[in-house]
């Protein structure tokens, strides 16, 4: 039986283009993760949005 959480893994992928992201735990909602993070491709802090992460 599959336990029941009201948390979910979500990807923050960087808004800059580069390619580097960051996995994190949000609550189960609708509304999407922005977060401004340190981005070290760019060496600075840009916006990170939601994304998707792949089940395989």
């Amino acid at each position: 039986m599959a336990k029941s959480t009201k948390y979910e893994n979500v990807k923050l992928v960087s808004t800059a283009g580069t390619g580097y992201f960051y996995t994190t735990r949000k609550k189960k909602s609708l509304d999407k993760l922005l977060v401004k993070k340190y981005d070290p491709k760019l060496r600075k802090h840009v916006d990170f949005k939601e994304g998707r992460i792949k089940k395989g």
